[in-house]
């Protein structure tokens, strides 16, 4: 039988895992060489006039 204290523990180890996958992708992403261009672009859109 699954108790509350068992069900958390997993749910807590598992979610811990996700986000930190989760915010590894997402550096991985920003850092990526290939997208500097397109985040060099969009720092830049402010400074623009139209």
């Amino acid at each position: 039988m699954t108790t509350f204290d068992t069900l958390s523990y997993v749910a807590q180890t598992w979610g811990l895992m996700f986000l930190m996958v989760l915010f590894a992708a997402s550096v991985g992403y920003a850092l990526w060489p290939r997208n500097k261009a397109k985040f060099d672009r969009a720092a830049q859109m402010p400074l623009e006039e139209d």
